[in-house]
Formats: C-alpha cells, structure tokens, sequence
C-alpha cells in the first residue's frame, strides 16, 4: 500500500504560482499511474490533472490547461503540480491520487485507490 502527503499550498495573489508536491511512502509511486484532484467548498471533488507512470502522458481538465503543468520524479518518489497564472477560481483543498490500473476514465475520483489528506490552495483578486 501507498501513502501520499500533499505539500506546497498556501495563499497566493492572482496572476502568481505554487508548485504543489505529493511525496509517497511505502511503494515506490512508477507503479502507480497519478493525478491531483481539487475540491472547493461546497463542490465535489474534480480532476485536475494525471500522469503516467512514466510520466511520458499527460491529462488536463480544461479549465487549467496551459496554466497547471504536472510531473513526476520517480527516483524521488514524488509528483508534482506547478501551478501558474493562479485565478480566485482555483482556490480548493488539492489531493493526490494514485492507482494502480491506467483507466481512460482517469478523470472520475472512483479510478483512484490512494489519496492523501489535501493541501488547501487560496488565491486572493
């Protein structure tokens, strides 16, 4: 079994950056095919983006693509979300995600057996 810890969030004015970080424990993570999903008050839970195990493919929701950039380090055992050109509306609790099958559904939370615990991410206008 894998354990995942979030880290890096914060409070950021709108137009900056964060890189989130999400370090796993107990099974090295190039088993696992990733993603970071985000919940915001009130709303469900929502892909954000995911990465291969080799990290060679990537996925991106729509509303963050070509501003949000995911990667992993496997020899670090840790993913990655850099986070650029933040908008008020990107503000939620951030959550890793792991599994350990590829699924063309790899934007439903139902894929994912892993998480970790959230980070929360606020931006200011």
């Amino acid at each position: 079994q894998v354990q995942l810890v979030e880290s890096g969030g914060g409070l950021v004015q709108a137009g900056g950056s964060l890189r989130l970080s999400c370090a796993a424990s107990g099974r090295t993570i190039s088993n696992y095919f990733m993603a970071w999903f985000r919940q915001a008050p009130g709303r469900e839970r929502e892909f954000v983006a995911a990465i291969s195990r080799s990290g060679i493919s990537t996925y991106y929701a729509d509303s963050v693509k070509g501003r949000f950039t995911i990667s992993r380090d496997n020899a670090k055992n840790t993913v990655y979300l850099q986070m650029n050109s933040l908008k008020p509306e990107d503000t939620a609790v951030y959550y890793c995600a792991g599994s350990s099958y590829y699924s063309t559904n790899y934007y439903y939370s139902e894929t994912y057996e892993y998480w970790g615990q959230g980070t929360q991410v606020t931006v200011s206008s």
